[in-house]
């Protein structure tokens, strides 16, 4: 009788202990899941963005391009200020694919950190906008 009432408190505590454990899991993906980027919206008219200055806080951002009124396809390059070569860019916010008048297109997520950073388009072609994240 003691050694089945022992084998049923044995069985009892181990799946309580694996409920705990798979429990446990789940509350760390939980706190682990991603969340939404935030999309910046900018639009480009000739030789122009329409927003001139961005002031945001550190996190995971998607820009969404516009091209309101340009003839030919737009892009979008995003680098740290004073290194806008091709190597410095940060190939995420690259537009997926070229903005044709009167269309949009969408960056890949990028996770942005305290800093200055510069946006343009060679293609417009525009000046260099300053980026600030706090």
């Amino acid at each position: 009788m003691k050694k089945s009432i022992l084998l049923t408190l044995s069985f009892l505590f181990s799946m309580v202990s694996i409920s705990f454990a798979q429990n446990h899991d789940m509350m760390k993906k939980e706190d682990g899941m991603k969340k939404e980027a935030k999309v910046i919206k900018l639009e480009q008219t000739n030789g122009a963005f329409t927003i001139e200055e961005l002031t945001i806080g550190e996190g995971t951002y998607v820009f969404e391009i516009e091209n309101n009124g340009v003839k030919h396809d737009v892009g979008f390059v995003l680098a740290p200020k004073g290194k806008t070569t091709p190597e410095n860019h940060i190939k995420n916010a690259y537009v997926q694919k070229a903005v044709a008048n009167g269309t949009t297109s969408q960056s890949k997520e990028v996770t942005l950190t305290k800093g200055e950073y510069v946006y343009f388009c060679p293609l417009n072609p525009t000046p260099e906008y300053k980026l600030i994240v706090k």
